[in-house]
């Protein structure tokens, strides 16, 4: 400062060379706290955006973690979705395989009835015939003796045989 203020004496003794060395060096105390000022706002800046960039990454962190256990989950339930589609498929093909079988059944015994009941309609038919005048019944030397003695009709009762098989070719005509 001693510098200055010489350096203002020693020329030619102008008062406004020296008030111009005044200003000019609280012009730059002012600058040089202005500029503190402004370093330590740009580093309080800095910082804060350094804090901000932190919590940015630590939330984009959590939602990728949040996403990552979401998938995981999701794809869980999938499996478990898929699982269930299949046992419900086998279950349909097994339940579809029996309905085929019982729908063959349907058929044959449907049949058998219509043989039935063709019999009993000839019988009826034909009972006037065959001694039933005489008052000889339907089993005593009447209708069933001989040809239609009940035991030559056991091939009437058969069991029923159906398989897979045989419903899809009965439903192939």
């Amino acid at each position: 400062m001693n510098n200055k203020t010489e350096m203002g004496s020693s020329t030619s003794g102008n008062c406004s060379s020296v008030s111009t060395t005044g200003l000019a060096n609280s012009g730059s105390e002012s600058d040089l706290r202005q500029r503190d000022l402004i370093d330590e706002r740009k580093r309080k800046r800095k910082q804060s955006n350094r804090e901000s960039a932190r919590r940015s990454r630590m939330r984009k962190q959590k939602h990728l973690d949040d996403l990552t256990a979401q998938v995981t989950h999701l794809r869980k339930e999938n499996a478990q979705i898929v699982a269930g589609i299949a046992v419900t498929t086998q279950h349909y093909v097994t339940i579809e395989a029996e309905n085929d079988i019982l729908r063959a059944q349907v058929l044959e015994l449907n049949h058998r009835l219509q043989s039935l009941n063709e019999i009993v309609d000839f019988v009826e038919s034909s009972s006037s015939g065959f001694g039933m005048e005489t008052g000889q019944g339907l089993f005593d030397g009447g209708l069933f003796d001989g040809v239609m003695n009940p035991i030559n009709l056991g091939f009437y009762n058969q069991p029923i045989m159906a398989s897979a098989s045989t419903a899809g070719d009965v439903f192939n005509c």
